[in-house]
């Protein structure tokens, strides 16, 4: 068979997911529909309905789009049926039942951004830099029952640099994935796919769960050492942002989210969140093992900021602690 005449439908909604999407279209691949989101309301009222990115780019390439409420409503299962797809491929969307998944004649793939069975759920990327990982990648792998579990198909190993943030690891797998997607297909395509259990890598593996981030997951406790620190905060930069209290006395919290930080590696004796500062260039923050630089910040309803900028308006109480 062809790569024009095998029938593929699409399942995705971020951003990350347009990526895998423009090149099946712009190589030429026939992508009979796009399953997305239903458009996200938007504005004071709601009144506002906001497609998501694969809508948009779906809709810009004239694209069958259908956006279901519900994925085992049987009108949409009778639509999913009609577009008679060889094979489904699923990048950043929506578990998926059983009466989806098994329809396509070839199955149904995902992309997964971490190397599998590392890093299954909703935010791999995040946690693995979190963690402070030096390496992550993403898999294509056969869905079944239990989510991030079916075998895999392919893997592309990326390394994680100890200045990157989410943003730039983000990046980077959105466009290998795009990669990854078209040779999953054309393997399949081509008969020589050799899947392998995820059973089989996960032996002897200590396995790190991706659970979906909240805002109450991105809170520093700055009672944890530097390292971990400065992972968390670049691991949930440039979004959601970490996040802390800077607490004065006889004052109301100021919440502040934080983007960039630096380390400095210090034996001193101060208590955790304690704030050093010259009040002009630097404002480091004491943690086991030394000091937390904050590099830049956002003040609720203000704009994001270098340090030495928030300097410039700051006044400075030896009472004052980030919690």
């Amino acid at each position: 068979m062809e790569k024009k005449d095998l029938r593929i439908v699409y399942m995705g909604t971020p951003e990350f997911a347009v990526e895998s999407l423009k090149r099946l279209v712009e190589g030429g691949y026939n992508v009979v529909g796009v399953i997305t989101m239903p458009d996200k309301p938007m504005g004071r009222h709601g009144s506002v309905l906001q497609p998501s990115p694969v809508k948009a780019y779906a809709v810009s390439q004239g694209l069958k789009v259908l956006q279901p409420e519900k994925l085992k409503d049987e009108a949409f299962l009778e639509e999913l049926r009609a577009l008679r797809a060889d094979l489904q491929i699923v990048v950043a969307f929506r578990m998926l039942p059983e009466a989806v998944w098994q329809m396509p004649r070839l199955g149904t793939f995902n992309l997964h951004a971490s190397l599998l069975p590392q890093y299954r759920g909703a935010a791999p990327i995040n946690w693995a830099v979190i963690n402070g990982e030096t390496e992550t990648g993403i898999t294509t792998f056969f869905l079944k029952h239990e989510i991030d579990t079916g075998e895999i198909i392919d893997q592309v190993r990326v390394p994680i640099a100890d200045t990157d943030n989410v943003g730039m690891v983000y990046d980077k797998l959105m466009m290998l994935g795009g990669d990854l997607v078209l040779k999953t297909v054309d393997a399949i395509l081509a008969g020589t796919v050799e899947t392998v259990p995820q059973d089989k890598l996960a032996e002897g593996e200590t396995l790190h769960p991706a659970p979906k981030i909240f805002k109450d997951t991105c809170r520093i406790d700055w009672s944890k050492g530097m390292k971990p620190i400065y992972d968390f905060v670049r691991g949930l930069s440039p979004y959601p942002a970490a996040w802390t209290e800077l607490c004065e006395q006889d004052a109301a919290p100021v919440t502040m989210k934080i983007y960039e930080t630096g380390k400095e590696p210090a034996t001193h004796s101060l208590a955790p969140g304690t704030i050093v500062t010259d009040r002009k260039t630097f404002f480091k923050v004491a943690s086991a093992g030394g000091y937390v630089h904050i590099l830049s910040l956002q003040l609720t309803g203000k704009k994001r900021m270098k340090i030495a900028d928030f300097l410039r308006g700051y006044r400075h109480s030896e009472q004052a602690m980030l919690k």
